[in-house]
């Protein structure tokens, strides 16, 4: 009993021990000091411990059940991506002029319809057009029996010399624009667009000149006119491809149309008199086969997003013209 009591005396000294735990039916690990009926804990050590469970499991069987997955997938049939391809425009593989006659000949007719430019989008070739309010019809009708040479209306026309004359001072007013735009800008695209042979201020000038001597009275330009020429300055700084757009299209419908125009007009009002209006030196259709093809190779370095654009903007220059040449008629 002596030594117990030294003992328990000696542990209680030391602070490396705590008070002595009795567990009469614990078992004690290696880490444990043990006495009979008695447990003494160290600092270090951790009692009640929660037990570790380690599972085996066979390999071979967890092998041949992922082969035998892969063999299944192996026998699915395994389905490829399939590449969406875009719609190709009317006439874009011939080039970006190709594409705006398409344009032009949608806002002639569709299946019977007067359409009008401004209901032309971005998706044109993908959704029928279908006619606006009155006065955009009359427009489109205009459009279509002058400049783009159209029958059946055409034959009802009653031109005036006052609105002859206007549709003569409106036109100069565009081409010397287009013209001084071509010859001025700093622009590279522009100077593919330089003394094409399809001048036509010059021509114009003569005429009014002739008008002038018969002591007829040359107008100012109108708001039809004025207005086309101040959207012409505006887009030939913002975007070249736009402006071009509006370029190529006055001169096409020009040519298409302007000799309707030219022979009702000479008939009735100027006794078979033939203007330089309609005058060219050389071949007219080599001269604007040169200049679809300048614009062609340009149009070939275009985005699609900047060709849609184009193509709007050819509508918006068939109803600028369509509203010029109801200057005839007014």
């Amino acid at each position: 009993m002596m030594r117990l009591s030294c003992f328990c005396q000696h542990l209680s000294m030391d602070s490396a021990f705590k008070s002595p735990l009795f567990h009469p039916t614990t078992s004690f690990s290696r880490s444990q000091v043990s006495f009979p009926f008695f447990s003494f804990q160290t600092q270090y050590l951790t009692l009640n411990k929660p037990p570790t469970i380690l599972r085996c499991s066979n390999s071979s069987t967890i092998s041949s059940t992922t082969n035998g997955n892969n063999n299944n997938m192996a026998g699915l049939p395994v389905k490829k991506k399939r590449k969406r391809y875009r719609k190709q425009y009317p006439g874009e593989n011939e080039g970006i002029t190709e594409e705006m006659r398409f344009v032009a000949m949608r806002l002639r007719n569709i299946k019977g319809k007067k359409v009008s430019s401004d209901t032309v989008s971005d998706s044109e070739t993908d959704t029928e057009n279908t006619p606006s309010d009155q006065e955009k019809e009359e427009d489109s009708e205009t459009l279509k029996s002058g400049e783009n040479g159209g029958d059946g209306e055409a034959e009802t026309w009653s031109p005036t010399m006052e609105g002859f004359l206007k549709y003569l001072v409106d036109s100069k007013f565009v081409f010397n624009t287009i013209e001084r735009i071509v010859d001025e800008s700093d622009d590279v695209a522009y100077a593919y667009f330089r003394k094409t042979g399809l001048e036509r201020s010059a021509g114009l000038s003569k005429d009014l000149e002739w008008f002038s001597q018969r002591g007829l009275v040359v107008p100012e330009p109108s708001n039809p006119g004025v207005s086309y020429v101040n959207y012409l300055e505006e887009l030939a700084e913002k975007s070249a491809p736009l402006f071009l757009s509006h370029f190529y299209n006055i001169y096409f419908s020009h040519i298409a149309g302007g000799q309707v125009i030219a022979r009702k007009v000479s008939d009735q009002l100027l006794e078979g008199t033939e203007l330089e209006f309609y005058k060219w030196e050389g071949d007219v259709q080599e001269s604007l086969k040169d200049v679809r093809k300048n614009l062609n190779m340009l149009g070939e370095h275009w985005s699609r997003d900047d060709r849609n654009k184009c193509l709007k903007e050819a509508a918006k220059s068939f109803k600028f013209l369509g509203q010029i040449v109801r200057l005839i008629i007014l």
